[in-house]
């Protein structure tokens, strides 16, 4: 009980309290049909069409805010509570309040992306069911994620006639093409669960 009462891990125990606390609001905004994540979301601007921005490996975008703070915080709580135990186990005392949270934050971090990584590809986008897939061939879009070569897609960015944004796996349709990332790509035939795409000849029609 000492370790969680001490002064050296309060960040932990306040970033525990906190992320009760969001889950708690989150579960009651989803009973209502008012989820503060959807919320979070609007205030975040769509990041331009190209590469991901530069917190784009923490998923902005792909994922609900509310859901990366969640695992940000347990990750930073939990390593911060696991680094304190191991050293009072093995020194009898623990560790600074900073010295034990300067490592917490980057595992915390990285158990952020790890996870968000899962989630994204789990997670249903909404904007992708809205038309055929059919309809986005003659589309233009930029590889977002990976590099497209034959035999190995690469996730791309494409909008419909709407404008809504898509994301969808593409290949070169010539094999001695190599797409990456930040490259303006022109779908022009589903094939399987991908597209086949030539390199835009127009990418100021984006």
């Amino acid at each position: 009980m000492i370790l969680f009462t001490a002064e050296q891990t309060w960040p932990f125990g306040a970033a525990l309290v906190v992320m009760l606390g969001l889950s708690a609001l989150e579960g009651v905004g989803l009973l209502i049909a008012h989820s503060p994540s959807h919320w979070l979301d609007s205030l975040v601007p769509e990041a331009p069409d190209g590469i991901d921005g530069p917190l784009g490996w923490l998923h902005l975008g792909k994922v609900p805010i509310l859901v990366l703070l969640i695992l940000f915080l347990s990750g930073f709580a939990l390593s911060g509570y696991l680094m304190q135990g191991v050293a009072q186990s093995l020194s009898g005392h623990l560790l600074p309040t900073w010295v034990a949270s300067i490592p917490a934050v980057f595992t915390g971090l990285s158990i952020t992306s790890g996870l968000g990584t899962l989630l994204a590809r789990a997670i249903p986008r909404d904007e992708s069911s809205a038309v055929s897939e059919q309809s986005l061939i003659g589309r233009a879009g930029v590889v977002v994620r990976g590099v497209a070569r034959a035999g190995l897609a690469a996730e791309a960015k494409v909008r419909d006639v709407h404008g809504r944004a898509h994301y969808v796996m593409v290949e070169p349709d010539l094999s001695e093409q190599v797409f990456e990332e930040g490259t303006n790509v022109l779908l022009v035939k589903k094939s399987g669960a991908s597209f086949r795409c030539i390199l835009n000849p127009h990418p100021e029609l984006l």
